[in-house]
């Protein structure tokens, strides 16, 4: 298997990290601010992060290294990492009302955050882009807030596990304890099987994927999530909707966090300042 590519950049020391309080569905959620450049300038856009950790464990610790460098590489952008309810205290749907609400609350709060209120994307990382991608359904189905952009890194996207990447990977001894974590994750997330085709924990069998925002889907080869990341990617460009879809190169994906170190290593991070910088913007 092939190593990770190079070493990370150093980062500037214009890289500012807050901890604020957000609102979710029914309470405070811990979260983070990460801006990189002039001081005291609004940014037009904001960038809502939601961790990994298969919807029962993950914190924002856990992405903080990538989210470091994503906002030292992105000055423009305000990027606010968010907490959610885990489905050890409360199952589906409670993350993903929570991560609904800190959109929510975000556009009502932009003063505290520093941004003009103009462009607001969403992304994740596995179950964290899961919950991106599904936060872009809610929006456009309540009505608001509008979406700029979703970025999905190795997103959990079929509660089923049925594609070929995944089924694959069942038969690899070294990736094996990979493929049983994802099935244990849903076991825990969607105890009701009933849940498991609803599009707001499945957004692969959703049927209704038009009008959506611009999307950038990033797999790596060997990861048991990279079909469903492209299947999904496919059908949003089916539908109509302006879509990048990349296969980043192989990495390690056995260890615990290992999808944000893939991220911050392989061309994750290049791969969302071209998409950021390649957004339709909004008219004046």
């Amino acid at each position: 298997m092939n190593d990770p590519v190079e070493k990370l950049p150093t980062l500037s020391d214009r890289l500012k990290i807050r901890s604020l309080e957000v609102k979710g569905a029914e309470g405070p959620l811990a979260a983070r601010l990460y801006t990189s450049g002039d001081t005291g300038v609004k940014r037009d856009l904001l960038l809502v992060y939601y961790h990994a950790g298969g919807f029962v464990g993950g914190d924002l610790e856990d992405a903080d290294i990538f989210l470091r460098h994503l906002a030292d590489d992105s000055p423009q952008v305000a990027v606010l990492a968010s907490a959610y309810t885990l489905a050890t205290e409360k199952p589906f749907p409670a993350a993903v009302e929570d991560a609904h609400a800190v959109l929510v609350w975000a556009k009502k709060n932009k003063a505290k955050l520093g941004w003009t209120g103009k462009q607001l994307l969403v992304a994740g990382i596995e179950a964290g882009a899961n919950l991106a991608a599904v936060c872009a359904l809610m929006s456009r189905d309540r009505g608001g807030p509008a979406l700029t952009g979703q970025i999905l890194i190795m997103p959990m996207l079929d509660p089923g596990l049925t594609t070929c990447s995944m089924r694959e990977m069942q038969a690899a001894p070294e990736l094996l304890d990979v493929a049983d974590a994802c099935a244990k994750a849903y076991r825990g997330y969607l105890p009701n099987a009933a849940d498991r085709t609803h599009p707001y924990a499945s957004p692969l069998q959703s049927s209704r994927l038009k009008n959506l925002p611009q999307a950038l889907i990033l797999s790596t080869e060997d990861d048991p999530l990279r079909d469903e990341a492209e299947l999904y990617g496919a059908k949003l460009i089916s539908c109509g909707v302006k879509t990048t879809v990349r296969r980043m190169q192989p990495a390690p994906l056995n260890d615990v966090g290992a999808r944000n170190e893939c991220a911050c290593r392989c061309q994750a991070l290049g791969e969302i300042a071209s998409f950021i910088a390649g957004l339709d913007r909004p008219n004046p």
